[in-house]
């Protein structure tokens, strides 16, 4: 705890859509849970950067150099759902965010909170977080449309060059994964893995089928336990006997259909997943799916030195400025970041305050949907009562 009083700067993006509403929401969980650990030593002191919409209509940029330049200063920021231009441009405000800044871990954590519906019988087994690779695979965008002049070059050139033979009606993509990129998305996985007393870390990959680029994904990973993680990793299939375990975490592989069954029927054998970027794609919202959706869904994009922190789910435009929007997603991603930064009893704290709301029957309308109630409440005061709990 810190022993004088001081203030945090957080940067923040509203977003659009919804993100103005629930970005207020989550603004006053996450002062309140750091006022109350910190004894009111620590102050935010919360500072607005446009991206997005709002943005556009005032300077003509969806993703300001000045916005890009102030997260990298400060080395944090939170941020609400970004509309995707429509037309030319930037394909993904998120994505451009993301690459512009090397945040090359995308980090999800998924869990159950009691009292939210969910499609599965036992959805507490579920506690897995997931750092997926956000700079390589099919993240590079990497493709030709079929009968364009660069794709009959490509095709040209594996022919005679490779001896490889594609159909003129393809179109084209490359998947590059790298020994770099792999390697230090894996070290954040097993850092993270060791510094939360996490239990395992799973390299997920299709390597029996794309054995150069997954399977070298894989490889990769065993080569960097082994050479910087060897006093403190057991190694499936090798050292699970070993009688000094303590403070040690296991890492194996799976291949990753497999893992999408694993995910299902023993999801409690697994803590922490690395992966490619489709494959880390694909497994974070599966996961999601069995612990409530999207809507209690936070994320991070982490690099070296700077973070950004954000919910997985969309702008949702025709509930913005109604007061309905689900604040989950956004509130724990604001619990993350506090963990990031160090204040990981402020993050504990909105985390069990956020479940004793649900468990007491205060929940957002997206939820009472699916529970078949016709109770709820709305965003700010389902904020409200998190707060009441902290």
């Amino acid at each position: 705890m810190p022993s004088e009083d001081r203030e945090l700067l957080v940067p923040f993006i509203p977003g659009d859509g919804i993100g103005p509403d629930i970005t207020i929401a989550a603004q006053t969980v996450i002062e309140a849970a750091l006022n109350k650990t910190t004894d009111n030593r620590v102050r935010i002191k919360w500072e607005h950067l446009m991206a997005g919409q709002e943005s556009f209509d005032i300077t003509g940029e969806w993703l300001p150099r000045a916005t890009i330049d102030r997260i990298e200063a400060v080395g944090i920021a939170i941020k609400g759902p970004l509309t995707t231009p429509v037309g030319g441009g930037i394909r993904s405000l998120n994505v451009a965010l993301r690459q512009v800044l090397d945040l090359y871990s995308s980090v999800r954590p998924v869990r159950h909170f009691r009292g939210v519906p969910s499609p599965v019988k036992n959805p507490e087994k579920m506690n897995i977080v997931i750092f997926r690779e956000n700079t390589e695979d099919v993240y590079k965008g990497l493709e030709w449309k079929r009968g364009s002049e660069e794709i009959g070059r490509l095709r040209q050139f594996l022919r005679s060059d490779l001896g490889v033979d594609i159909s003129e009606d393809s179109g084209l993509g490359l998947k590059p994964i790298s020994e770099f990129a792999s390697k230090r998305l894996i070290r954040a996985a097993m850092v993270y893995g060791i510094r939360h007393h996490r239990k395992s870390v799973t390299l997920v990959h299709k390597g029996n089928i794309m054995k150069y680029t997954e399977g070298a994904f894989r490889d990769w990973g065993y080569e960097l336990a082994r050479d910087e993680f060897s006093d403190v990793t057991i190694f499936e299939g090798k050292d699970e006997g070993a009688t000094d375990i303590d403070g040690k975490i296991l890492l194996n592989d799976r291949i990753a259909d497999n893992m999408f069954q694993q995910i299902l029927t023993r999801p409690d054998e697994y803590s922490v997943l690395a992966a490619p970027n489709l494959n880390g794609d694909y497994l974070a919202d599966a996961c999601a799916a069995q612990v409530g959706g999207l809507g209690f869904a936070p994320g991070a994009n982490i690099g070296d030195g700077v973070a950004v922190f954000e919910p997985v789910h969309g702008t949702a435009p025709k509930y913005a400025g109604k007061d309905i929007a689900n604040p989950s997603a956004l509130i724990l991603s604001g619990a993350m970041m506090l963990d990031h930064i160090g204040f990981a009893e402020a993050a504990r704290s909105i985390e069990k305050a956020l479940e004793m709301t649900i468990s007491d029957g205060f929940v957002t309308w997206d939820v009472a949907r699916q529970i078949g109630s016709s109770s709820y409440v709305g965003t700010r005061k389902y904020a409200a009562e998190i707060v009441a709990r902290i």
